[in-house]
């Protein structure tokens, strides 16, 4: 097996856990308010997060230099997952799914007055395409539009600030440090607010629970593994077969059917996050030196 095949396989393999674990907290959000799913996941996380990283090297990656770098990504982790778990109760889990494609569009738009980078034509035309998709599923102001579309909008924006502080500061400090420390906040803000949000977890929901926290790390480890195996420009593009996940999870757990515009929607959302990878693989490939 070739190392692009296996990054492949583990990208499609992180994506997966990614849609059972969103699957999961829309059931869990019927009856639970984000602020205890977001706490039992990150609670569920932290300790396998911990062994992973002692498994990779050492307890001592876990050091940082940068404590108040960790704090502000932990604190917009935090309002990811909280507009993310609440959009997802919301909202049918493909309509969902397609509407937080935008989140990578925000990354690379934001890149430039927060990185000082510069977006090609070809990009800022894919952009608008993405936000002309993201019109199509969202349809503001007509029948079809819900509130909750606005959550996703914001955990995708707050998702675009993670991964922009990533670029950052990620070749600053360790992959398993940055992991930890982001769960982390988020576990400990939920704490303090779960005595006035707190419901008494049916047994089934317990389960719900410790499946969902290790099912995020598992995402978190095939993802990674994904990127190690194979080049971003091979892998990222898997990260959409999300959609048909989403579809059928959300048929058969709540009978939910999109309409054909929020498939016409995630056409032009996936195309152009398509594009932009494809771009941004030319542009590395043209800046390599040549031997």
């Amino acid at each position: 097996m070739t190392p692009s095949l296996k990054g492949i396989l583990c990208m499609c393999a992180g994506v997966l856990c990614l849609a059972i674990g969103d699957a999961i907290a829309k059931w869990l959000g019927e009856v639970h308010s984000p602020v205890q799913i977001i706490f039992f996941r990150t609670l569920v996380s932290l300790p396998l997060i911990a062994v992973l990283a002692y498994y990779g090297g050492g307890l001592t990656k876990l050091r940082t230099r940068r404590p108040g770098v960790h704090l502000v990504r932990g604190l917009i982790y935090t309002g990811t997952m909280f507009f993310f778990v609440l959009g997802l109760t919301l909202l049918p889990l493909a309509e969902a799914t397609a509407i937080a494609f935008v989140a990578p569009l925000f990354v690379t738009l934001l890149s430039v007055p927060l990185l000082g980078e510069k977006i090609d034509p070809p990009v800022l035309a894919a952009s608008l395409l993405g936000f002309l998709g993201v019109l199509v599923v969202v349809r503001p102001g007509g029948d079809a539009f819900h509130p909750g579309a606005l959550a996703l909008l914001a955990a995708a924006v707050f998702y675009a600030l993670m991964m922009i502080t990533a670029r950052r500061y990620g070749a600053r400090e360790h992959l398993w440090a940055m992991v930890f420390y982001m769960t982390l906040v988020p576990l400990v803000l939920t704490a303090l607010v779960l005595p006035w949000v707190w419901q008494t977890p049916h047994p089934w929901h317990w389960l719900g629970f410790l499946g969902a926290g290790i099912i995020g790390v598992g995402a978190t480890a095939f993802i990674t593994l994904a990127f190690r195996f194979a080049p971003a420009a091979i892998a990222a593009p898997f990260d959409y077969t999300a959609m048909l996940w989403a579809v059928l999870l959300g048929w058969w757990f709540w009978g939910e059917m999109p309409d054909v515009w929020v498939f016409v929607g995630s056409t032009l959302i996936i195309g152009s996050g398509l594009v932009i990878a494809y771009h941004d693989r030319r542009t590395t490939l043209k800046r390599r030196p040549t031997s």
